[in-house]
């Protein structure tokens, strides 16, 4: 009992603390929710309602007080039918909060995106050639493409090497959940036990990866096969979900950490 007791005594000292933290939580998420909708007109006319009745009290204005006071009602049903949407969009977003949702989602959601063009291209057999960017400055690379700065997107990928561009060729640049630039050349490389079946998109995604540390996802115009290029490796032929896991544990690493070799077979390994 005497531990609890202590137990006790502790949470009275920190529940002050406590309560403040967690409602600032909240109020910070509920400007947050409010901040990306039309929503921020509603505090905008709350403030200035209260900020009229503030007045009143303090210079005691009568008249606007027994005002304010019989218009109050109909004020609230007038707020409530003016941001009628700005209301419903709110809670909407509230439903939909991350904080509602159960189970695990993946950190790296542009992953995805890229993975539904890499998959859809593959069964079109056409070809496209994407490089994950992640500590290597590679400006000199990118300015040989078009520099585009888009929010990454399937159908965006999909309108770049689904048809015959000018982009097409090239490779695309990706960070985070960004498409930095299209049509890049990329430097080849020399290595000469890389199969002579293999294209330009496998030999530019080998050669990347042999002069930094980007991860490079090349689909075969050819056979519509998924391959990665990474740490001067081209791992060929793998299947979508084995390009995920590599594609989510490597761009999660730091450069001290090891790189998880084991998710991919060796035999698929060339180089």
């Amino acid at each position: 009992m005497v531990g609890f007791d202590k137990i006790l005594n502790i949470y009275e000292y920190i529940r002050p603390v406590l309560d403040i933290a967690i409602l600032a939580i909240i109020i910070y998420k509920a400007y947050d929710f409010i901040s990306k909708t039309n929503g921020i007109q509603m505090i905008k006319a709350v403030v200035i309602i209260a900020i009229a009745y503030g007045i009143a009290v303090f210079l005691r204005l009568s008249t606007i007080l027994w005002l304010l006071k019989l218009i109050a009602p109909g004020l609230v049903v007038a707020f409530a039918l003016v941001f009628q949407p700005e209301i419903r969009k709110l809670f909407i977003r509230i439903g939909q909060n991350s904080w509602f949702a159960f189970g695990n989602r993946s950190k790296h959601t542009y992953v995805d995106a890229v993975l539904i063009a890499a998959d859809m291209l593959s069964k079109q057999r056409r070809g496209m050639l994407a490089v994950f960017m992640r500590h290597t400055k590679m400006d000199n690379i990118i300015q040989t493409g078009t520099i585009l700065n888009a929010d990454l997107s399937s159908s965006l990928l999909m309108t770049i090497f689904g048809k015959d561009t000018s982009l097409h060729d090239g490779a695309c640049f990706i960070q985070g959940g960004k498409l930095i630039a299209a049509g890049c050349f990329l430097p080849t490389s020399d290595n000469y036990s890389i199969k002579k079946t293999f294209g330009t998109r496998h030999r530019a995604a080998l050669g990347l990866s042999e002069v930094s540390d980007a991860v490079v996802l090349v689909v075969s115009e050819e056979s519509g096969a998924l391959s990665l290029a990474y740490d001067s490796k081209l791992n060929y032929d793998l299947s979508l979900t084995e390009v995920r896991k590599v594609l989510e544990n490597l761009l999660e690493i730091t450069p001290e950490e090891k790189v998880l070799e084991d998710t991919v077979d060796e035999q698929k390994v060339i180089g």
